[in-house]
């Protein structure tokens, strides 16, 4: 695997992941406005070997902000191994831990003022990142589900139907796109190339969670760069309507819309959605403009659940960029770590909890990871709640392919105050290369972990 220079740092996973874990900030506003929390790992890109002492530096300032600090340190994000009270003095104090197998400690602290106000910090470490593995078995009719709905969907005609428009860019064609999907259903999206006849690299966009439209900047900016572009909806909804009619679906039909249907393989809601990915990348790759040698898909979240997915069910996927991926190890608590969202585990009122949990295999990336052999570009944000690191790194590790990770030393789920700033730097590096018909720079030095002063 591969490494990264991060504020001045090598970071790699291979036999190391970084998990630099420093503070993740919510501030206060109680009678201390300044007051903040820092949280550091001993190891600056918080890797560890198995049993190997892990030590947290805990900040306060200024001294005496916080009337109360407590502590919680959980195994996997979710199994918890210890919480108490700290006592500082000078506004210092150490949280001291380790794990004796392959996986992660998150730490989080709670700080309290006198007004009762909550700055919240996270701190982790990742153990063995390499050996991570995936937290249940792959069903073994996994393959004869996913191959039975690309058969029904292939006698589905797609009907592609292009509506052209104004792009805003000089050089740029624009349309809008539709297509016919799997019972009925539609897939909307926007499409984009630069005027002229010539054959183009293309780049599939795929969308993050929520419900809203797709601005034309989405694709035209790649497209006015030398891209062929289709940007998806992730729902079956037009993609330029008011920012109301968004709304209304959302707390409407749409409300929770991870959960419908999420106790039965054959009726889960992103049965459609990943169908529509797949059908839009057919898409691309049968137009005549295509180049024929580079196909990349690409998003965030739950875009990135998409992008891995369609990189192990496609087979004209060549490169994939995929950012805090969703959708990983959605089985992790039966091994006592946290899911990837939707966390359908989660998700079961008034449902059957075992019928949600074999669901949700057939639409876990880790159950597609194993077929991917493109090369793939991974962003993890370290302190990420909503994609966990472990979950992710589980799927990594079953993809066959180079792979890149680029580990977020700050980085939540939402990329506040520019934490994925080295992802994107990355991503772009990439799409560069790409675009100019070039491999994928895939780094592949790596690192050990560093020893601490307990073991020096």
């Amino acid at each position: 695997m591969q490494f990264h220079l991060i504020r001045g740092r090598l970071f790699s996973v291979a036999t190391a992941v970084v998990w630099t874990l420093a503070a993740s900030l919510v501030a206060g506003l109680g009678a201390n406005p300044g007051a903040s929390l820092t949280v550091t790992a001993d190891h600056a890109d918080g890797v560890y070997a198995p049993g190997q002492p892990i030590h947290w530096r805990v900040d306060t300032s200024p001294p005496g902000a916080f009337s109360e600090v407590r502590y919680t340190l959980r195994r996997g994000g979710l199994t918890l191994m210890r919480q108490g009270k700290l006592m500082f003095t000078n506004a210092l104090e150490e949280v001291a831990a380790s794990l004796a197998e392959p996986g992660t400690l998150l730490l989080e602290i709670k700080a309290t003022d006198a007004q009762g106000k909550t700055t919240r910090g996270l701190g982790g470490a990742i153990m063995a990142p390499g050996q991570i593995s995936v937290s249940a078995p792959r069903p073994a009719d996994f393959d004869a589900f996913w191959q039975a709905k690309l058969e029904q969907l292939a006698k589905v005609p797609a009907h592609p139907t292009l509506v052209p428009s104004e792009s805003g860019k000089e050089n740029v064609d624009y349309w809008q796109i539709t297509m016919d999907n799997l019972r009925g259903t539609h897939i909307h999206g926007q499409l984009a190339r630069p005027k002229g006849g010539d054959k183009k690299p293309a780049m599939l966009i795929v969308q993050w969670a929520g419900v809203y439209g797709l601005p034309k900047p989405w694709v035209t900016d790649p497209a006015a760069a030398g891209w062929l572009v289709l940007n998806l909806n992730a729902h079956d909804l037009p993609i330029d309507q008011s920012a109301e009619f968004y709304d209304q679906q959302s707390k409407g039909p749409l409300n929770d819309y991870p959960a419908i249907g999420n106790d039965d393989r054959e009726q889960s809601y992103f049965l459609r959605m990943y169908l529509s990915a797949y059908r839009a990348a057919q898409y691309l790759a049968e137009r005549p403009d295509w180049d024929g040698r580079t196909l990349l898909v690409t998003g965030a979240s739950q875009g990135g659940l998409q992008t891995l997915m369609l990189a192990g069910l496609h087979p004209k996927i060549t490169a994939a960029i995929a950012g805090v991926p969703a959708g990983c190890d959605l089985t992790g608590p039966q091994v006592g770590r946290s899911p990837g969202w939707p966390a359908w585990c989660y998700k079961t009122q008034g449902k059957d909890p075992a019928k949600v949990l074999e669901a949700s295999r057939y639409y876990d990336v880790v159950n597609f990871a194993r077929q991917v052999k493109c090369p793939v570009l991974v962003g993890v944000g370290l302190i990420d709640e909503t994609c966990p690191a472990a979950g992710v790194l589980a799927a990594v590790n079953q993809m066959q392919g180079p792979k890149e990770v680029v580990f977020l030393p700050k980085g939540e789920h939402q990329a506040k105050n520019n934490t994925h700033a080295a992802f994107d730097a990355r991503a772009r590096v990439w799409k560069e290369a790409l675009l100019k018909g070039e491999a994928a720079p895939v780094k592949r030095e790596t690192v050990e972990p560093k020893p601490t002063r307990a073991t020096q």
